[in-house]
């Protein structure tokens, strides 16, 4: 980024030190801990309280701090290294895409997403489409991909998430301060604030754009809050899935049709467009919009696009997938039908889908029809996905419906404990971080001390321990408690701690671990052998059913019989999720099979030798192996939802009296737990290669982009 883009919002910096300003605005530093590393050294205290937003941390820091850094040698010499490191990077033309692809290092890549999960000080994701979406963002980055981001900058963001007295979910929704966040806002020739328009009924609505930098690639995300819109107009893209039906049509047509405008505008012309879900399928019709224009026919125009596009669904559940009434779209498109030269009907049919209530148009038949790659998130849910619109190809049996599968992965650099990358130096060799998702990098795990692995994750588990007491008392002084009224217990850092942490959505099932109390307080209330579960998690604002999941396991908590080994951490972001999947011994997940369509966070926890207990499902159907973790229940259909919940408590039960706790409190007479950490080890030796961003974004660059580049 030229720094002469950069706000001048902030005070002089001392000189030795002034590149601060620019490492703050490329979010490189988001998952190169080093990096966060110069910021946190000058006043810890202020980082925690700016919520590690080095943006922030730079308007409101002390001067005097940032003098005697600037005159303390062995801050300077981190400071030289961070930046030479952070140079190379920016700097780097031989990146593995322009090795294995030179001839389309000019050919953009336009990945399309509702929410970008990038870091806790940015919050405008609201769960793992957003987290994806992020990682994708930076692992493309990493691999040297000509790519770039489009979405929206809600300015409240998602919301903030209170537990009250009585366990009930509060929503804050809190403006971001912009001048707080490294956007650079972008102009036209002249200089002035671009801005493109998208029509709604009976008016225009303007847009205006923000380009945040992730390392190599930019990301644009617009903002409708210009003073040309009317003050509900200003307030479209205020919040992330927030709204009834017309708010939400608005808001897609803004993302895909307002999305191309933008890259027009910014005269960038991408050879492949990746639709990450049906939220931006507009963008197909503005892509048959231009080229009708120009005078093609629409069945021409049809086939060119597709030839280009890329379709990832990530919904297992047909509710799930956005579909909007004709009468919608009558009101929002019926000026824009006459411009692709068809009438109503040709236009309704682009997307028809027969609904118990009624015709619709799906978004993601849509992006289906418009699409000529198309995508689920792991093996099992590309099944699901060609069963589910199989009725698009009526002609072919499910097995042949043109929907294949790349499996979710995970960024590793932004979710792996710096302790661990450092013991991961120096068992793996200098040259693991640039092949991670070889499996032969990771042979090398089997050779490490157990006492070593066991050493740094100890001290990880301590780590989450201050977390959690830090937040417990966070949470008691905004109730009115004295810090020494412990209303939830207190964690032990030495028992076994099984971590939860997800959206609250009902079938994901954050309360079937109650389902048999009496059995569960046996297990929990062995002193010989104590258990601790940590949940956190939301549930949207509207979900009444997710938000009564969060009170009884609030209220639970409380229970006199489980005081202190249940314990819910409010406000879920990255941050939380981050400190759980690096600090407790077993990653918790339970979903409804076969509704997970992939999940990655039991990816995150196995990277840091966290092994599973979970569902066959999703990503961990495939990870499984019967060593590296355990499962729950079985690999079957149930009709029956309510045998299917019995069955699946009563394997979770089984495996945690009979298999987890008696592994992990097996110690010999050095106090470790051999067998535990054999497991924590093939965790990591079978999962963290497979399971990366890295293998994940080579699939969809061999398979869908270059394909697509070279249609």
């Amino acid at each position: 980024m030229n720094t002469a883009e950069l706000p001048t919002l902030f005070a002089p910096l001392p000189q030795r030190i002034s590149r601060l300003y620019e490492l703050a605005y490329n979010l490189w530093w988001s998952w190169h801990p080093e990096a966060q590393a110069l910021y946190q050294a000058i006043d810890p205290t202020l980082w925690e309280r700016t919520g590690h937003n080095p943006v922030r941390f730079l308007r409101e820091v002390a001067l005097a701090s940032l003098e005697a850094k600037a005159g303390d040698p062995v801050y300077l010499a981190q400071y030289d290294k961070v930046l030479i490191e952070y140079d190379l990077y920016m700097r780097n033309e031989q990146t593995w895409f322009a090795r294995q692809h030179p001839e389309h290092t000019n050919d953009t890549i336009a990945y399309f997403s509702a929410e970008f999960g990038l870091h806790e000080s940015l919050p405008i994701y609201s769960g793992g489409l957003g987290i994806l979406s992020g990682d994708h963002c930076k692992e493309a980055s990493d691999m040297g991909l000509p790519f770039i981001g489009v979405g929206f900058l809600y300015p409240q963001g998602y919301f903030r998430q209170f537990i009250n007295k009585d366990g009930v979910q509060e929503a804050l929704y809190e403006r971001l301060n912009f001048a707080e966040l490294p956007a650079v806002i972008m102009r036209d020739a002249s200089g002035a604030e671009l801005r493109i328009s998208v029509d709604l009924p009976g008016r225009t609505i303007f847009v205006k754009v923000w380009r945040f930098q992730i390392g190599r690639i930019p990301l644009y995300l617009m903002d409708t809050d210009v003073d040309e819109n009317a003050p509900e107009d200003r307030e479209l893209s205020a919040r992330l899935y927030g709204g009834d039906q017309s708010l939400r049509i608005a808001q897609e047509m803004v993302l895909g049709i307002g999305g191309v405008r933008v890259l027009r505008a910014l005269n960038i012309n991408p050879a492949t467009w990746h639709m990450n879900e049906g939220h931006s399928a507009f963008l197909g019709l503005e892509l048959l919009r231009e080229r009708v224009q120009r005078g093609q026919s629409l069945d021409h125009a049809i086939a060119e696009v597709r030839k280009h596009a890329v379709f990832t669904t990530h919904t297992p559940v047909p509710a799930g997938n956005d579909a909007f009434p004709l009468d919608l779209m009558d009101r929002f498109f019926h000026q824009f039908w006459p411009q692709l030269g068809i009438d109503r009907d040709t236009f309704m049919n682009l997307a028809l889908q027969q609904q118990s209530w009624g015709p619709t148009f799906s978004m993601t038949v849509l992006a289906i029809r418009l699409s000529e790659y198309r995508n689920g998130v792991s093996e099992l849910h590309g099944a699901v996905a060609r069963q589910m619109w199989n009725f698009l190809w009526p002609d072919k049996p499910v097995e042949e419906v043109p929907i294949g599968h790349v499996t979710n992965g995970i960024h590793t650099f932004s979710w792996l404990a710096p302790t661990m990358g450092a013991m991961y130096d120096s068992v793996l060799g200098p040259g693991w971080r640039e092949n991670l998702d070889d499996p032969a990098t990771w042979e090398r795990i089997a050779s490490l001390p157990d006492e070593v692995l066991w050493s740094v994750h100890s001290g990880l588990k301590e780590q989450l321990a201050r977390f959690v007491r830090e937040r417990a008392w966070q949470r008691q002084r905004r109730l009115g408690y004295h810090r020494d009224e412990a209303i939830s217990g207190d964690i032990n850092p030495k028992a076994l701690l099984v971590g939860f942490a997800r959206r609250f959505a009902t079938y994901k099932r954050a309360t079937l671990l109650f389902r048999d109390l009496p059995r569960l307080k046996r297990i929990l209330n062995n002193p010989e052998r104590p258990v601790q579960f940590i949940f956190a998690g939301k549930a949207h604002p509207a979900d009444e059913p997710g938000k009564s999941f969060i009170r009884e396991v609030y209220n639970l908590a409380r229970d006199p019989e489980l005081v202190g080994k249940i314990f819910f951490i409010e406000e879920y972001d990255i941050n939380v999720g981050r400190n759980m999947v690096q600090g407790v011994d077993v990653w918790l997940n339970n979903p409804r099979r076969p509704l997970e369509a992939s999940g990655t966070s039991g990816e995150k926890a196995a990277l840091n030798g966290i092994p599973n207990l979970s569902v066959l499902d999703g990503w961990w159907r495939e990870g499984y192996d019967g060593q590296n973790g355990w499962a729950i229940g079985r690999e079957a259909p149930y009709d029956d939802l309510e045998a299917q919940d019995r069955e699946d408590a009563e394997s979770l039960y089984a495996r945690l009296e009979n298999e987890v706790i008696p592994t992990f409190y097996n110690r010999a007479a050095d106090g470790i737990p051999h067998e535990w950490v054999a497991i924590m080890k093939h965790a990591i030796q079978t999962l963290a290669p497979e399971y990366s961003f890295r293998r994940m974004l080579k699939e969809y660059v061999e398979k869908y982009y270059v394909p697509a580049m070279e249609a």
